[in-house]
């Protein structure tokens, strides 16, 4: 018979293997979205400078 104590503590453990999963999934988009804003705010800042003769 299982303990009552191990069911909680696996399923402690697969909210906690859920939730740090998703925290790293948010991070990664996250990061990925400001690095594209910051290539397209690069590429306009670039077209918006004057040249130089």
């Amino acid at each position: 018979m299982e303990s009552p104590f191990l069911s909680i503590l696996a399923l402690l453990a697969i909210v906690l293997l859920v939730t740090v999963t998703g925290g790293v999934g948010y991070l990664t988009l996250a990061e990925w979205r400001d690095r594209r804003r910051r290539e397209v705010e690069k590429r306009e800042q670039r077209r918006a400078s004057p040249k130089k003769r």
